[in-house]
This record gives C-alpha cells, sequence and structure tokens, in this order.
C-alpha cells in the first residue's frame, strides 16, 4: 500500500479502477501517440536555472486568470465524460477547484448539466463549447450557461472531426454490433467497485448539457451517435464573429499552434487563447503546447493572455509554462486521474501538490511572484 503524491501515482489507481475503455479513452492520443508522448517529453527537456541566497521568505503563487483571482496559475481544463470516471465527476471537481481557489470548465459533453455544477460551488465556473452544426441549440447551450452563472467561455477550435483515436477502436468505442458491447461489457464486469460507485450511484449517465437538445434520448450511445453528427468541419472565422456577437462574457479559443491562427485570433478580439494540441488526442505529430507557445506569445502576448496546456503535471510545468511567455495553465488529465483514483481527497491533495511544487521552484529560482517569472529564470546552456 502507498500513498498517491503525483500525477502518474493517481494515474496508475486510475488505471485500475477504471473499465480499460474508459481508461484508455481518457489516456490516449491521436495516431501512434508520437505527439501525446511530446506533450510530457518537451516539458521534461526543460531546463530551470537554480539560484541561490535570494530572498524568498514570502513567495506568492498566486495569478490574474481572465480576471479572476486565483491561488494558482492554473485552471481544470475541460475533460469529457469525466461523471463518467468518478461519480458526478464535473460537480465534485468544480467543488475542489473552487476550494482550491481555481477555475475550473465544465466540457460540452460532460455528464453533469450545468445547473448540477453551478450548484456545486459559489464561484462562477468556465464553460466549454464546440461548434455544433444546429446553431440553435448552440444558442439554447450558451443561454443556460450565462444563467447558470459561466461568464468565460472556451470555445475549442481544433476538432472539426474527431481525430484517430486507435485505442478506443481497438475497445470497440464507436462500433456498433454484438461483438464490441461484449468486450465493453466484459470490461466493465471486471470493475465491480467501478459499477457500484459510478454506473448505480452516479446516474444518470447522459451528457448532461445537451440534454435539451436530445430529451428522448436513451443512455450515451444514442446521444453519441447526436454529437458525431454535429462536428462541424466547415466552421471558419465567420463563426467567432457570430459567437462573439452572441456570448456576452469573456471568449477564449482553445486549440492554437500557429503563429498566423493566434494574430487572427487576438484581431477577433477575444481575450485569451489557450495553445494546444487537444491532449495529443487530435492530430498526430504535430507541436507540442509548450514547444509552440513561445512564438505565439511573442507575437500576441500583449494583445491577450496567453495560456496553455497538453503534459501539466507539476509545479515545475506550470513554472517552465510561465516562463515561456504563458499566463497560465491548463491541466486535464491529471485531474481526472486524481478524481478516479482517489475522490475529492484525491484531488484536493493533487492540486496542493502542485502549489508545493510551485512554491518550492519559484524558491530555488530565486522568484517570489507568478507575474516575474520569464525565461531568464531557465537554464538554456
Amino acid at each position: 500500500m502507498s500513498f498517491p503524491v503525483t500525477a502518474a501515482d493517481y494515474r496508475a489507481r486510475a488505471r485500475r479502477r477504471l473499465p480499460r475503455f474508459l481508461f484508455d479513452y481518457l489516456d490516449g492520443g491521436a495516431g501512434e501517440e508520437r505527439t501525446l508522448a511530446a506533450n510530457m517529453g518537451d516539458f521534461a527537456a526543460i531546463r530551470i536555472r537554480q539560484r541561490v541566497l535570494v530572498d524568498a521568505s514570502r513567495v506568492d503563487t498566486g495569478a490574474l486568470l481572465l480576471g479572476e483571482s486565483c491561488a494558482l496559475p492554473l485552471a481544470l481544463a475541460p475533460v469529457g465524460l469525466a461523471g463518467m470516471m468518478a461519480r458526478r465527476g464535473e460537480a465534485r471537481a468544480a467543488r475542489v477547484a473552487e476550494e482550491a481557489g481555481v477555475p475550473f470548465t465544465l466540457s460540452t459533453v460532460g455528464v453533469c448539466p450545468l445547473k448540477e455544477v453551478a450548484a456545486a460551488r459559489g464561484a462562477p465556473f468556465w464553460f466549454q463549447l464546440y461548434m455544433l452544426r444546429d446553431r440553435g441549440a448552440v444558442e439554447a447551450i450558451l443561454d443556460v450557461a450565462w444563467a447558470a452563472g459561466c461568464r468565460t467561455l472556451v470555445f475549442t477550435v481544433d476538432l472539426p472531426l474527431p481525430g484517430p483515436r486507435h485505442r478506443d477502436a481497438r475497445n470497440g468505442l464507436g462500433t456498433p454490433g454484438l461483438r464490441a458491447s461484449l468486450l465493453r461489457a466484459s470490461q466493465v464486469l471486471s470493475r465491480p467497485r467501478w459499477i457500484w460507485d459510478v454506473a448505480l450511484r452516479g446516474r444518470p449517465l447522459r451528457f448532461g448539457c445537451l440534454e435539451t437538445q436530445l430529451p428522448g434520448a436513451r443512455g450515451l450511445d444514442e446521444f453519441r451517435a447526436w454529437i458525431d453528427t454535429q462536428f462541424d468541419p466547415g466552421v471558419t472565422w465567420r463563426d467567432i464573429d457570430w459567437l462573439r456577437a452572441r456570448w456576452r462574457g469573456k471568449l477564449l479559443l482553445k486549440g492554437l499552434l500557429d503563429v498566423e491562427d493566434a494574430c487572427a485570433s487576438a484581431d477577433a478580439g477575444v481575450e485569451a487563447i489557450v495553445v494546444s494540441n487537444h491532449g495529443g488526442r487530435q492530430l498526430d505529430s504535430v507541436a507540442s503546447g509548450i514547444r509552440a507557445l513561445p512564438k505565439i506569445a511573442a507575437a500576441v502576448g500583449d494583445r491577450c493572455e496567453i495560456l496553455v496546456d497538453g503534459g501539466v503535471r507539476s509545479g515545475t510545468d506550470l513554472f517552465k509554462a510561465l516562463a515561456l511567455g504563458a499566463r497560465g495553465a491548463l491541466a486535464g488529465r491529471a485531474w481526472i486521474w486524481a478524481l478516479a483514483g482517489a475522490g475529492e481527497a484525491g484531488l484536493r491533495n493533487w492540486l496542493d501538490t502542485v502549489q508545493r511544487e510551485l512554491r518550492l521552484t519559484m524558491t530555488l529560482a530565486g522568484v517570489t511572484r507568478t507575474a516575474d517569472i520569464n525565461a531568464s529564470h531557465l537554464d538554456t546552456d
């Protein structure tokens, strides 16, 4: 028996507790998963410049993200089907995030509906949106999000079509027929704890934010079939203008890797962008977010806030992201591993570990405020 501490520890616990098809859905990436590996590998390759005999008696890990005062320069990224990984996962994560002083982002394809997440916390939360072909459905979702208290919209722009996720295909996800159903059923039956805690106690297991669009749907298979027809590869910058005109709050575009696209985002008047490759889940062999970050930050960092995601696992990773020009970072897999592996206590512990790691890194790098972290704190030799 051991006490989990790091994201890797919680990943191991989540793997033991989740049916294989759910763990692989969460853990896997596109194609041969080269970009998935690069997300972490490129963070690991960055070296920090250690300094000594600097007064670090008052280190402040706080930051301002999209106008919100946060205990860390970190937000919990949107994770689809989080409520399948842990009982009522989105609502519980939102509550822990508020306690920890960091933003929580609810996915369009989350299990818990907006009202349930709003009831779980007193502070506003962020909402992530996919552009659906049915623009009326999009407007209805935006109205519900605003009524639930969301004031920051995270619009994902790098999913015109789902990426080729071979682990999902091997597990029969999205594959009709008896054979695929039996494969998934056998994986479920091997996890009786998950059946009791999530499948039974965590009902209803539906896409909560989309219930009004599909009131008669029976279960996740029908919801997924509808969503697969709703991804729109025809979305362009005109749709960003359309969205900007209909959303009264702050708009953040997630999924940019190219400087030209970042400049176009700033021209469109968005408040922030997330440098991201969708966690390595869309196009294999593209750059990691941390590798693409410096050029984008140099190009538009004075025009909008820059966040980054993909491979963020620790407080040291947060420090590196800030040093390369980000205002903050998003983490997805790490928080859902912690919640799936050890519940709310696990997520609290992981966030506490990240804060302690960031504080220690800042102390040994000789910097006392997150706003002062920059490239001079990296070892480039």
